[in-house]
Protein backbone atom coordinates (compact mmCIF):
# COMPACT_ATOMS: atom_id res chain seq x y z
CA UNK A 1 0.00 0.00 0.00
CA UNK A 2 1.50 3.39 -1.15
CA UNK A 3 0.32 6.45 0.71
CA UNK A 4 -0.76 8.98 -0.99
CA UNK A 5 1.34 12.75 -0.49
CA UNK A 6 -1.67 14.66 -0.20
CA UNK A 7 -3.77 12.79 1.45
CA UNK A 8 -5.19 13.72 5.09
CA UNK A 9 -4.19 11.44 8.38
CA UNK A 10 -5.97 12.02 10.92
CA UNK A 11 -4.20 12.02 14.61
CA UNK A 12 -5.04 11.84 18.19
CA UNK A 13 -2.51 13.79 19.84
CA UNK A 14 -2.61 13.32 24.42
CA UNK A 15 0.09 16.02 25.61
CA UNK A 16 1.20 14.02 29.62
CA UNK A 17 2.34 16.57 31.90
CA UNK A 18 4.49 16.29 35.10
CA UNK A 19 2.50 15.05 38.22
CA UNK A 20 0.18 13.02 36.03
CA UNK A 21 -1.99 15.65 34.21
CA UNK A 22 -3.39 14.86 30.79
CA UNK A 23 -4.27 17.83 28.17
CA UNK A 24 -6.72 16.03 24.75
CA UNK A 25 -6.67 13.53 23.52
CA UNK A 26 -6.86 16.73 20.43
CA UNK A 27 -7.86 15.60 17.08
CA UNK A 28 -5.85 16.81 14.29
CA UNK A 29 -5.66 16.75 10.61
CA UNK A 30 -2.59 16.98 8.55
CA UNK A 31 -1.97 17.28 4.44
CA UNK A 32 0.83 18.31 2.56
CA UNK A 33 -0.86 21.03 1.85
CA UNK A 34 -2.56 22.58 4.62
CA UNK A 35 -2.45 21.53 8.53
CA UNK A 36 -0.73 22.91 11.11
CA UNK A 37 1.62 21.79 13.65
CA UNK A 38 0.66 18.16 14.89
CA UNK A 39 4.01 16.73 13.10
CA UNK A 40 6.36 19.85 13.92
CA UNK A 41 5.03 18.91 18.01
CA UNK A 42 6.50 16.10 17.43
CA UNK A 43 9.60 16.82 16.10
CA UNK A 44 10.58 19.39 18.48
CA UNK A 45 9.87 17.47 21.26
CA UNK A 46 11.69 14.69 20.19
CA UNK A 47 14.54 17.20 19.14
CA UNK A 48 14.11 18.81 23.52
CA UNK A 49 14.59 14.85 24.44
CA UNK A 50 17.76 14.94 22.60
CA UNK A 51 19.13 17.50 24.06
CA UNK A 52 18.39 20.43 21.95
CA UNK A 53 16.86 23.34 23.48
CA UNK A 54 13.09 23.99 22.84
CA UNK A 55 12.94 26.52 19.82
CA UNK A 56 8.64 26.86 20.01
CA UNK A 57 5.93 27.20 22.55
CA UNK A 58 2.85 27.47 20.61
CA UNK A 59 1.15 24.49 18.00
CA UNK A 60 -1.50 25.03 16.40
CA UNK A 61 -3.78 21.60 15.54
CA UNK A 62 -6.15 21.67 12.93
CA UNK A 63 -9.39 20.18 13.17
CA UNK A 64 -11.09 19.53 9.74
CA UNK A 65 -13.83 17.65 10.71
CA UNK A 66 -15.77 19.92 13.40
CA UNK A 67 -13.54 23.34 11.61
CA UNK A 68 -11.58 24.11 14.84
CA UNK A 69 -8.34 24.86 15.78
CA UNK A 70 -6.77 23.59 19.05
CA UNK A 71 -3.73 25.69 20.27
CA UNK A 72 -1.61 24.25 22.36
CA UNK A 73 1.19 26.60 23.96
CA UNK A 74 4.09 24.08 26.33
CA UNK A 75 7.06 24.34 27.96
CA UNK A 76 8.52 20.77 27.12
CA UNK A 77 10.32 20.38 30.95
CA UNK A 78 6.85 19.95 31.85
CA UNK A 79 5.84 17.44 29.71
CA UNK A 80 6.37 13.95 30.56
CA UNK A 81 5.10 12.49 27.00
CA UNK A 82 3.14 13.41 24.04
CA UNK A 83 1.19 10.50 22.14
CA UNK A 84 0.11 11.00 18.23
CA UNK A 85 -2.26 8.02 16.88
CA UNK A 86 -2.37 8.47 13.59
CA UNK A 87 -5.28 6.80 12.11
CA UNK A 88 -4.90 6.18 8.02
CA UNK A 89 -7.39 6.60 5.51
CA UNK A 90 -7.94 3.55 3.53
CA UNK A 91 -8.29 3.53 -0.21
CA UNK A 92 -8.87 1.25 -2.59
CA UNK A 93 -6.89 0.29 -5.95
Amino acid sequence: MQANENALTNHEVTVCLSGGAVLGPFNATWNKDSGGDVRELVKEYDAYLQGESQKRFKFFLHDTYTNTVHTLILNFSQVTGICDHVRLKQHSD
